[in-house]
């Protein structure tokens, strides 16, 4: 749960110091909104096919936190003046399409695994785009 927040909130930052309209903070942003919109739809599907309380809560927070770092990204992406996607990516709508074919003991678990991989690819791109972002003095 704690990787969630902790995502959003680099999101967050990450959104904040992206005021120069460029390139790399249109691609960043980009992908953040394409996961954004693929994690409230995940979570949603937890709520509906996860047989756990604690994976159908997970959905849940996931949900309202990944639709709240997006109206900020969007708002971001506004004011680059570019123009945002307005859903998930075709890998992550492949993902999700296989996921729903799921319920129970085998979702939670496909969902976790899920979860953790992506959270962590996340956390990666989110430090990458920091760390090239100090390096150009932003």
């Amino acid at each position: 749960m704690l990787l969630s927040l902790g995502t959003a909130a680099l999101l967050a930052i990450s959104i904040a110091n992206a005021s120069a309209k460029d390139k790399q903070s249109e691609t960043f942003l980009k992908k953040a909104i394409e996961g954004n919109f693929a994690e409230v739809s995940m979570g949603e599907l937890a709520q509906q096919n996860g047989q756990s309380d604690a994976v159908k809560s997970y959905g849940r927070m996931l949900s309202t936190d990944h639709a709240a770092a997006n109206q900020k990204a969007l708002d971001a992406a506004q004011g680059l003046g570019m123009n945002p996607p307005s859903g998930p990516n075709a890998k992550q709508k492949a993902g999700h399409d296989k996921m729903s074919k799921m319920s129970g003991a085998g979702f939670d678990k496909m969902f976790a695994t899920h979860m953790v991989a992506d959270h962590q690819k996340d956390v990666a791109e989110y430090k990458k785009a920091s760390k090239s972002k100090d390096a150009a003095g932003e």
